[in-house]
């Protein structure tokens, strides 16, 4: 596999995440009766939305098509969060858990690629700000879920 396909796979597997998260994010929004919480996860949806662009123009730039779609795992997760909030006395509470589960999931993945030493200079720069604001989405819907 070469150089270029190597970085756009790791990429797309970003791309497919965030693709997750903004699908995700909308769904909660939905779920929750509280507005503040509506907008919070109205606001980190387009957030994903715009990564999955940035991603996607990067991906363009090493020659390579990216992905289209959400994986299996981020549907099984949207369903979990769907189940549990159905179920749960305190829905916003319940979305408010599972959003901090898949922030901190994020965080995880983005670290690790930014970790790998064969990622160009210029793109590492692109992980590490979407890092930056997924781990200041996750303080601040921590403060949120203390506030609920």
């Amino acid at each position: 596999m070469s150089y270029s396909s190597e970085v756009s796979k790791k990429l797309n597997e970003l791309l497919e995440k965030n693709y997750d998260a903004e699908k995700g994010y909308k769904l909660a929004a939905e779920k929750v009766k509280n507005e503040r919480l509506k907008n919070f996860f109205s606001e980190r949806a387009q957030e994903r939305y715009d990564f999955g662009h940035e991603l996607k123009s990067e991906i363009r730039n090493f020659g390579e098509n990216p992905d289209k779609g959400t994986s299996i795992a981020g549907d099984v997760h949207r369903s979990w969060m769907n189940l549990k909030a159905s179920v749960s006395n305190d829905k916003d509470e319940a979305v408010l858990e599972e959003a901090i589960r898949g922030e901190k999931a994020a965080v995880e993945e983005y670290e690790a690629i930014i970790k790998e030493s064969d990622i160009p200079a210029s793109t590492g720069n692109i992980l590490i700000k979407q890092k930056n604001a997924i781990v200041a989405s996750l303080n601040e819907v921590k403060t949120l879920e203390k506030q609920a």
